[in-house]
């Protein structure tokens, strides 16, 4: 006989939380707002609790007053809702490669005590689906002392290796409300002239990984006379749905699950969240195995497109900070940039505008201070801009730099220049 769900209050389940124990968030569109809320009620009698999490959505009342006194916020991303906390006293980042947090789980460098996690009901075989936060999840559930879900027939029931059996729950609460969502924004003018030139780099039977915005958007509705393109992704929203449906996205050219859409999460809207209900073509992973570069390589012409804040003359990509500022995080950058340039035939590609939206130069001489190489200069391959792209591959720092300016906005291309003949020329 399949055990029963212990279904309790908010209140009661969140009581299972201690000071000082370390509490596992699940993320970005599962992100169970209804079980922290609670949990930060009762900030009053809790002291010392940490919040692990990567990206999560709504609003991080933890972070405030004044609930930031009782809880201490410890990620491996930083999205917006977090940003504030995470650089002052409340608050810290761990730079990590996205394929490897799981290890901080598993072995045993950051036990988690208990798991928030959001879930569809059971099945009739007493398995709950993780939706579409698999990543970093899986390993957490798996680890965890106790797990406390809360319990959503609007989660959708993904296929892969995300689900839980109702024996691993402790406790759960019942709500039934929409997971998050997000929409497609009208791409910019600069945003279509990027996509346009990285869609040109992207061959016919190509494996994919982008994630959302307007860059990725307009790349997907240049590939539309495209074929037997295949996604093999950390993460992936709407943008995708237009080629699956007219047969480009096929995935028959991969070499690791072939024909099947694999990722570890997904952002979207609700049609997209319906497109992924029960569908047996999209296969959901942990990140240890969608992020793992000796996976990752194995597909053909693996083409990876991801953004930077600011890269210098030689070609460092820092991604996360913005000076000593942490902004976002490394994610899954590294993992792709090195699978992809590993793969038979495969592109890396960091496209970014060329200005930031105050008019300050993305390319830079050197980079801020206290600002992090997300991806190293040894690491780079192919740079756009809405001015082109250039490949560094194999070219000398001087070559570089050359390059690099030649995509730089022309407001900025003198100064870059000039320190260029300052840097390179006069070095005996």
């Amino acid at each position: 006989m399949i055990p029963q769900l212990k279904i309790v209050s908010a209140q009661d389940a969140v009581s299972l939380v201690k000071s000082g124990q370390r509490i596992f968030l699940q993320g970005a569109a599962m992100t169970p707002n209804t079980l922290i809320n609670a949990l930060c009620e009762r900030y009053a009698e809790l002291q010392e609790v940490e919040l692990f999490q990567i990206h999560t959505e709504g609003i991080a009342k933890y972070t405030t007053a004044p609930y930031s006194e009782a809880f201490k916020t410890n990620s491996c991303f930083v999205g917006g809702n977090v940003r504030e906390s995470v650089n002052s006293e409340y608050g810290a980042y761990i730079p990590i490669f996205l394929s490897e947090i799981h290890l901080l789980f598993r072995k045993n460098i950051l036990p988690i005590d208990i798991a928030f996690i959001q879930v569809s009901p059971p099945d009739k075989h007493g398995y709950c689906s993780l939706g579409v936060s698999v990543d970093i999840t899986l390993p957490a559930i798996q680890t965890a002392k106790k797990v406390i879900a809360q319990v959503n027939p609007n989660v959708p029931r993904t296929h892969g290796d995300g689900i839980i059996h109702v024996s691993s729950i402790d406790a759960a609460i019942e709500v039934n409300e929409p997971i998050h969502s997000t929409h497609i924004n009208i791409p910019t003018e600069i945003e279509q002239q990027i996509g346009k030139h990285v869609a040109e780099l992207i061959e016919d039977g190509a494996t994919l990984q982008m994630g959302i915005g307007g860059i990725p958007n307009v790349v997907l509705n240049n590939l539309l006379n495209h074929k037997r393109l295949g996604i093999h992704t950390e993460m992936f929203s709407d943008g995708i749905l237009p080629l699956v449906e007219k047969g480009i996205i096929t995935g028959e050219d991969k070499k690791v699950k072939t024909g099947k859409i694999v990722t570890c999460f997904a952002v979207g809207s609700p049609k997209m969240y319906n497109f992924i209900d029960d569908n047996p073509i999209v296969h959901f992973k942990e990140a240890a195995y969608t992020n793992d570069t000796a996976i990752i390589r194995q597909n053909p012409k693996v083409t990876a497109i991801n953004s930077a804040i600011e890269i210098d003359l030689t070609g460092q990509v820092c991604a996360d900070t913005i000076g000593k500022y942490q902004y976002s995080g490394v994610g899954g950058q590294m993992d792709f940039i090195r699978g992809a340039s590993l793969s038979e035939g495969g592109k890396a590609i960091i496209a970014m505008p060329s200005v930031t939206n105050k008019g300050v130069s993305k390319i830079v001489p050197y980079l801020k201070e206290g600002a992090s190489v997300t991806t190293t200069r040894a690491h780079v391959h192919y740079i756009a801009t809405e001015y082109g792209i250039v490949d560094l591959y194999g070219k000398n720092l001087k070559q570089r730099a050359k390059a690099l300016i030649s995509i730089a906005h022309p407001n900025h291309r003198e100064q870059l220049e000039q320190e260029f003949y300052s840097r390179f020329q006069q070095v005996v």
